[in-house]
């Protein structure tokens, strides 16, 4: 994991080189549509203000919980009890992302969506206010946060969220056997770049032309971007867009030629 120092230095290098985020002077027209349509859309959602009051209330909880922590983030902290309020604060999309989520898998009408990284569950639950139509699957590794979670989506009756608890090692597989394709699947559950690329071979095995993979904070370490090069480097990959806290991989076969943006959001 990079020092606070070494990530707002390269924040500050992605700033200075990404696309301006304004669609001038691209040149693929689905790029420039996803720029305009998808990534500068400013609307927000009328039930987000209900996402965002249960984000407020989050991290205000001061309450501790036993956590069972599978993935990186576990170097964050030394103890398995933690407060509700740092782990809002700490493992939650920013409201800004979670909606370009949101957006992206609403655009682009994937109605097979899968999450790994439940968390506390604000971004599933802006994936099914954009989508209510849509089948959401949603992995969460610890029981207690799981809980927390199911406890929102039950309250606020989305009822096309269906959160799998346990290791992804055991759930991803398991969920894979069963399902015959994935429209969108959003990677936010283990930093690390063993796992990561383990679970973008294991998602490959269900995608489409009209997949997207979105993977999250692909500059939160060495071994990341490391995994980031190899994902948008393949061959099956035929676009892909860095907005530096996401990685977005798309599969159309239309492109002739494989494109790779950074662009500032």
């Amino acid at each position: 994991m990079y020092s606070r120092t070494e990530l707002a230095k390269k924040y500050l290098s992605y700033l200075l080189h990404a696309h301006n985020g304004k669609g001038h002077g691209v040149h693929s027209p689905f790029v420039f549509d996803f720029i305009i349509h998808v990534l500068n859309d400013k609307k927000k959602p009328p039930e987000a203000k209900m996402i965002e009051q249960y984000r407020k209330e989050l991290l205000a909880n001061k309450h501790f919980i036993e956590v069972e922590d599978f993935g990186a983030g576990s170097a964050l902290f030394n103890r398995k009890k933690r407060r509700i309020s740092s782990i809002a604060g700490t493992s939650l999309k920013k409201p800004k992302y979670a909606q370009l989520l949101c957006r992206i898998a609403k655009y682009y009408h994937c109605q097979n969506i899968l999450e790994m990284g439940t968390s506390l569950g604000t971004t599933t639950a802006y994936f099914a206010i954009c989508n209510p139509d849509a089948n959401i699957v949603t992995l969460e590794g610890s029981n207690s946060i799981a809980e927390i979670a199911e406890t929102f989506f039950r309250i606020k009756n989305l009822k096309n969220i269906r959160l799998i608890r346990g290791d992804f090692k055991n759930t991803l597989p398991e969920f894979l056997n069963h399902n015959p394709k994935i429209d969108l699947a959003f990677i936010d559950g283990n930093h690390k770049k063993e796992p990561t690329l383990k679970y973008f071979n294991l998602l490959l095995e269900k995608n489409h032309e009209h997949s997207i993979f979105i993977f999250d904070d692909i500059h939160w370490s060495a071994g990341m971007e490391e995994a980031w090069e190899t994902i948008h480097s393949d061959s099956r990959v035929t676009l892909s867009i860095d907005l530096f806290f996401l990685g977005i991989v798309f599969f159309k076969k239309e492109f002739m030629v494989k494109q790779d943006f950074t662009i500032r959001f």
